[in-house]
């Protein structure tokens, strides 16, 4: 079981990032062509829920919302925000011991 929910997560993390990696080179091509744009939320939503490696790698790779405000800052916040997660998750695996336990633990 924890095997197959590992799996889960990663295909999931994959998918998203990929998707947003997407939706950031779809959103620079219509603009690069005056068409209708992707709103800067669902790109900031994209990130949040877990694609926003894939909306930074985008934004390096094709220089794609670099310097627009408030987008930039909000991706950043949105960065490190899950970085703090990631690293809570991180310690209260360590201290508890095991993934079964952190989950009771934080479903109690």
């Amino acid at each position: 079981m924890p095997g197959q929910f590992a799996i889960g997560v990663i295909g999931y993390v994959v998918a998203v990032n990929l998707l947003a990696y997407a939706a950031m080179v779809l959103d620079k091509a219509r603009a690069e062509n005056s068409s209708q744009r992707i709103p800067e939320s669902m790109l900031l939503n994209l990130a949040i829920i877990g694609g926003s490696i894939g909306t930074v790698i985008a934004q390096q790779t094709i220089r794609h919302k670099t310097r627009k405000e408030p987008f930039r800052s909000r991706l950043v916040g949105i960065v490190l925000l899950q970085v703090l997660v990631l690293i809570a998750l991180i310690v209260g695996l360590v201290v508890t011991g095991s993934p079964e336990t952190l989950w009771q633990f934080l479903t109690f």
